[in-house]
Protein backbone atom coordinates (compact mmCIF):
# COMPACT_ATOMS: atom_id res chain seq x y z
CA UNK A 1 0.00 0.00 0.00
CA UNK A 2 1.13 3.74 -0.64
CA UNK A 3 1.78 5.65 1.95
CA UNK A 4 -0.54 9.03 1.89
CA UNK A 5 1.47 12.30 1.78
CA UNK A 6 0.27 15.01 3.53
CA UNK A 7 -2.07 17.17 1.38
CA UNK A 8 -3.91 13.38 0.78
CA UNK A 9 -4.30 12.99 4.58
CA UNK A 10 -5.78 16.64 4.66
CA UNK A 11 -8.39 16.23 2.19
CA UNK A 12 -9.55 12.72 3.43
CA UNK A 13 -10.19 14.22 7.19
CA UNK A 14 -11.67 17.23 5.92
CA UNK A 15 -14.25 14.80 3.81
CA UNK A 16 -14.08 12.98 7.42
CA UNK A 17 -15.26 15.98 9.37
CA UNK A 18 -17.74 16.58 6.52
CA UNK A 19 -19.58 12.93 6.63
CA UNK A 20 -19.36 13.60 10.44
CA UNK A 21 -21.11 16.88 11.01
CA UNK A 22 -23.94 16.18 8.27
CA UNK A 23 -24.51 12.86 10.19
CA UNK A 24 -24.83 14.85 13.35
CA UNK A 25 -26.80 17.42 11.75
CA UNK A 26 -29.24 14.65 10.50
CA UNK A 27 -30.05 13.92 13.57
CA UNK A 28 -30.13 17.04 15.70
CA UNK A 29 -30.88 20.33 14.95
CA UNK A 30 -27.09 23.09 14.55
CA UNK A 31 -28.92 25.38 17.48
CA UNK A 32 -28.71 21.86 19.65
CA UNK A 33 -25.09 21.48 18.98
CA UNK A 34 -23.04 23.71 21.41
CA UNK A 35 -19.29 22.68 20.11
CA UNK A 36 -17.52 19.87 18.81
CA UNK A 37 -14.37 18.13 17.93
CA UNK A 38 -13.25 16.04 15.24
CA UNK A 39 -9.94 14.70 15.93
CA UNK A 40 -8.76 12.41 13.05
CA UNK A 41 -4.71 10.29 13.10
CA UNK A 42 -3.29 8.83 10.70
CA UNK A 43 -0.36 6.43 11.63
CA UNK A 44 1.21 4.45 8.31
CA UNK A 45 4.42 2.35 10.43
CA UNK A 46 2.55 -0.98 9.49
CA UNK A 47 -0.13 -0.52 6.72
CA UNK A 48 -2.46 2.30 7.28
CA UNK A 49 -4.05 2.80 10.90
CA UNK A 50 -6.33 5.19 11.55
CA UNK A 51 -8.37 6.48 14.32
CA UNK A 52 -11.25 8.76 14.60
CA UNK A 53 -12.91 10.55 17.65
CA UNK A 54 -15.52 12.93 17.78
CA UNK A 55 -16.77 15.12 20.40
CA UNK A 56 -20.00 16.68 20.99
CA UNK A 57 -21.44 19.01 23.50
CA UNK A 58 -25.28 19.53 23.27
CA UNK A 59 -27.28 21.74 24.34
CA UNK A 60 -29.00 20.42 28.07
CA UNK A 61 -32.42 20.00 27.03
CA UNK A 62 -31.06 18.05 23.64
CA UNK A 63 -32.76 14.69 23.45
CA UNK A 64 -30.28 13.14 21.01
CA UNK A 65 -28.96 9.68 21.66
CA UNK A 66 -26.01 9.39 23.99
CA UNK A 67 -24.22 7.54 21.18
CA UNK A 68 -24.64 10.29 18.62
CA UNK A 69 -21.00 10.70 18.60
CA UNK A 70 -19.77 7.58 18.32
CA UNK A 71 -22.26 6.97 15.57
CA UNK A 72 -20.22 10.28 13.22
CA UNK A 73 -17.28 8.60 14.78
CA UNK A 74 -18.17 5.40 12.41
CA UNK A 75 -19.91 7.51 9.84
CA UNK A 76 -16.24 9.20 9.44
CA UNK A 77 -14.11 6.15 9.18
CA UNK A 78 -16.38 4.41 6.78
CA UNK A 79 -15.69 8.27 4.63
CA UNK A 80 -11.76 8.20 5.63
CA UNK A 81 -11.97 4.21 3.67
CA UNK A 82 -13.70 5.54 0.49
CA UNK A 83 -11.57 8.01 0.12
CA UNK A 84 -8.59 5.96 1.16
CA UNK A 85 -9.62 3.72 -2.14
CA UNK A 86 -9.61 6.88 -3.51
CA UNK A 87 -6.13 7.45 -3.38
CA UNK A 88 -4.23 3.94 -3.27
CA UNK A 89 -6.10 2.52 -6.31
Amino acid sequence: MKTLTDPEMEKISEAAAIAAENYIFSKVSKKEVQDMELRVEFNQEDGLDVDVEVELFLDELCKADDNLADEAAQVALEEIDRQVEKFTE
